[in-house]
């Protein structure tokens, strides 16, 4: 059987994988502080010593969680780009909101990357690095898409859907808004429209 990877393609063994599985749903449940090693290790059945051995400390078990969250985000995102085809450009652009319902479910606490950015205030720490590059692969992939679809000022329509997109995700967790991704996806497709038109 092949070895489980992380987001940054480090293989896992399967008591690797059930350490990551433990700490990801400890890290998101109760927060990264709240969350030490010695119980991620009982609730994993290993000794702190394996933990340590396959991920160095608990910064890098966290990265290797964040690392794996945003793997998949992006995985579902690319296999919403590939159902659409090259075809329907405008549709391309709004992929990632067409995503976002099923990614918010059983997601109560909100976004693991905001959640997780509030715990680490140092820029320097990795798991920080691994939040901010999530967001802004994000931003960057709705400008490369505006711009496929001929859109105006694809830099500033970016940032827009950008907003919107996370809005809908802090809307949904917080205010307990069931809609707010499909109304997010609905002003996002009238702001396309309406640069478009008016490009």
């Amino acid at each position: 059987m092949t070895a489980a990877t992380t987001g940054g393609g480090r293989r896992l063994t399967p008591g690797a994988r059930r350490i990551l599985d433990v700490a990801s749903e400890l890290f998101y449940r109760r927060g990264i502080h709240a969350v030490g090693v010695d119980t991620i290790a009982a609730e994993s059945g290993v000794t702190k010593r394996t933990l340590y051995d396959r991920f160095g400390s608990k910064d890098g078990l966290l990265v290797a969680y964040l690392e794996a969250r945003d793997m998949r985000w992006r995985e579902q995102v690319v296999a919403r780009l590939d159902e659409i085809g090259d075809g329907d450009r405008a549709a391309r652009v709004l992929a990632p909101f067409d995503v976002l319902p099923m990614w918010l479910e059983g997601s109560e606490r909100g976004c693991s990357f905001i959640n997780a950015f509030a715990e680490l205030p140092e820029p320097e720490h990795p798991g920080r690095q691994v939040i901010v590059a999530e967001k802004r692969w994000l931003r960057d992939l709705f400008h490369r898409l505006l711009t496929e679809a001929d859109a105006p000022r694809p830099a500033d329509l970016a940032v827009q859907l950008l907003s919107l997109h996370e809005g809908a995700v802090v809307s949904t967790s917080i205010a307990g808004e069931a809609r707010a991704a499909t109304a997010a996806r609905a002003a996002a497709a009238l702001l396309l429209d309406a640069a478009t038109a008016t490009g």
